[in-house]
């Protein structure tokens, strides 16, 4: 049986190891890279896991980490962002992307939010497909570049923006990959998505 466990500054090597998981197993979904987290050790690891208003959790399994996310305050007047989001091999098909985005959404919902985004770069079918499955909707806004690693959605970026609503089956949906397209320098740009928040 699955179970989750939000993750704080003292779980810091859970948090690195399924990180460092991540990025070997999928590094193809993710704008970070493997290089760039061996460096700096458990001070690096503290520091990510000491954002003010930040929400991490990992999905266990027979006592193994087999799944993780996060959840980034938002800035600006932006959303929160639903961030970090991996199911390792063994999980997928299981609901665990699922249970990661309720308990971000969650988060979100308790921290007051009415919407939740993301960026996805726009070549990762799959999570599109969890993402879009669970509410979320590509919007119009462009995303930064695919390398660029930046704490919230900005500017040239697309996006899934989440409200914590989920839309009705017909509703049309506002975008979709063929919405990341490459800027002037040729860069990819992520997908933004968003879903709507609504209290239960």
């Amino acid at each position: 049986m699955v179970r989750l466990r939000a993750v704080s500054t003292d779980d810091w090597p859970l948090w690195r190891d399924a990180r460092l998981a991540a990025l070997t197993e999928a590094p193809h979904a993710f704008k970070a890279r493997l290089a760039d987290w061996h460096r700096g050790g458990e001070e690096r690891w503290r520091a990510r896991l000491e954002l003010p208003g930040a929400y991490h959790v990992v999905a266990l399994l027979d006592g193994r980490t087999v799944g993780m996310a996060g959840g980034m305050p938002g800035d600006g007047g932006r959303p929160p962002e639903l961030r970090s989001v991996w199911v390792g091999p063994e999980a997928r098909g299981h609901g665990v992307g699922a249970l990661l985005i309720g308990a971000v959404e969650t988060w979100a919902l308790r921290s007051g939010a009415t919407a939740l985004r993301l960026a996805v770069l726009p070549d990762n079918a799959p999570a599109i497909a969890l993402y879009e499955r669970h509410g979320f909707v590509a919007t119009r806004e462009p995303g930064p570049a695919a390398g660029v690693c930046v704490p919230v959605p900005a500017p040239g970026t697309i996006g899934h923006n989440r409200a914590l609503r989920r839309p009705s089956p017909s509703a049309p949906v506002a975008g979709g990959p063929d919405l990341a397209a490459a800027s002037a320098d040729g860069s990819t740009r992520e997908l933004v998505m968003e879903k709507a928040l609504r209290r239960s």
